[in-house]
């Protein structure tokens, strides 16, 4: 496409002139840049055409008045930048966001700032597209009942990067492949990173904390998140990345801290004969480390730092079979064995049971005595003198005796 290079500047817009930033857009040739210069100008608009639209100054704002989504994209090649974006209206049902893409590609929106919007940045049917280094921020209301901040819906090959979501409720990605997804900030929301029948997505350096959940994979595949760092996620049942019902997944390099649940698997991986790898993680004072649900067998979990941890393993149904993973050269900070050749392998396996002290992963109404001294003093009298048989959940034959590294 040949952008024309037409530049149209526009003198400071008030509410008063409601209609003249609509009216540029409408009149300007396609591939026309539009340089905004500090002012607040009427948002509700529609850009049905390839156009750049750039605050040329801090201080251009595109303010909806409380109504309806402040911009609509209904074009590919349209390009965002510079802009602050707020005050859209508050209707669930119709989606009010503060910037909304359609059936478009080659879009980009950039170096903005999104607030007082119920939705965010809303895609929908958009491909090769870059959404970067905005700072995004939803209603001032209760956390269910705020809009995402940033929605992904049958959109595919995208870079999402250098975003922040702050106090919104949900990043989704939602049949949706492709995306990269990288280097991005979450806190306080709900879901930092939420995917639904996605695959072959890129997840990686991306920063979430004081979340609900962080990251939480479901009905999804061949997708690979590296280096991420997830920590404080809030609640009794706060996660940090959670897998249901996804398969061939790589969770390589990632950073789990300070959660209720650090890994949270369940049904994983969902399709025959495949394996989900979680490689090279640090798993570091959660309640739980690993936290079994359902049926998950075949997960290769191996070379990862599992140290601080109220509960390593947590399997909450007898028929999970946590024993039937591969679970190879993790480092457990409780390990009780010996390196007597010092090649850091210890010298016996590192088995796992669940014993008495573990009575409220079946009961609720016992949890409300997790982490007190009664509970830790059954599980104190069950090792030393069972007197029920405790249940084999999984063994590491090599474990690592020491960090490397």
């Amino acid at each position: 496409m040949i952008r024309s290079s037409v530049i149209f500047f526009l003198s400071l817009l008030t509410f008063l002139n409601a209609n003249a930033l609509q009216d540029a857009i409408d009149s300007a040739p396609e591939g026309a840049i539009l340089k905004l210069p500090a002012g607040v100008y009427k948002g509700s608009i529609t850009i049905s055409k390839p156009l750049t639209i750039i605050g040329k100054e801090d201080g251009v704002v595109i303010d909806a008045g409380g109504k309806g989504t402040v911009i609509a994209i209904k074009s590919s090649y349209v390009t965002l930048k510079n802009l602050r974006v707020t005050n859209s209206g508050t209707l669930h049902h119709q989606l009010d966001a503060g910037i909304t893409i359609e059936n478009a590609k080659h879009c980009e929106i950039s170096d903005c700032v999104i607030d007082d919007c119920l939705f965010g940045i809303d895609m929908q049917m958009v491909n090769n597209s870059i959404v970067s280094n905005n700072y995004i921020t939803s209603k001032d209301q209760d956390l269910g009942l705020r809009g995402d901040g940033l929605r992904l819906w049958y959109s595919n090959d995208n870079l999402i990067k250098k975003n922040s979501l702050i106090k919104s409720r949900d990043m989704v990605v939602w049949y949706s492949h492709g995306n990269l997804i990288e280097e991005n900030y979450g806190e306080y929301c709900r879901y930092s990173l939420h995917f639904m029948y996605a695959g072959k997505n890129f997840v990686k350096n991306n920063q979430y904390k004081f979340n609900s959940v962080g990251i939480f994979f479901m009905y999804s595949k061949d997708t690979v998140a590296t280096g991420n760092v997830i920590k404080s996620s809030l609640g009794a049942t706060g996660m940090g990345i959670g897998l249901k019902d996804v398969s061939n997944f790589t969770l390589k390099n990632n950073t789990v801290i300070y959660n209720a649940q650090g890994l949270y698997i369940d049904r994983s991986p969902f399709e025959p004969d495949t394996n989900n790898w979680i490689i090279g993680n640090k798993i570091l004072y959660n309640s739980e480390a690993l936290h079994f649900h359902s049926l998950s067998e075949n997960n290769i979990i191996k070379d990862n730092i599992i140290m601080g941890n109220i509960e390593d393993i947590v399997n909450d149904s007898r028929g999970s079979k946590t024993n039937e993973n591969e679970i190879v050269g993790n480092y457990w900070d409780n390990y009780e064995g010996f390196d007597k050749d010092g090649d850091n392998i210890g010298d016996t396996p590192h088995k796992v049971y669940q014993y008495a002290d573990q009575l409220w992963v079946y009961n609720p109404d016992v949890k409300f005595f997790y982490g007190s001294p009664v509970i830790s003093l059954l599980n104190f009298l069950a090792k030393l003198a069972p007197f029920s048989k405790p249940l084999f959940l999984l063994e590491d034959q090599k474990p690592k005796v020491k960090i490397e590294g």
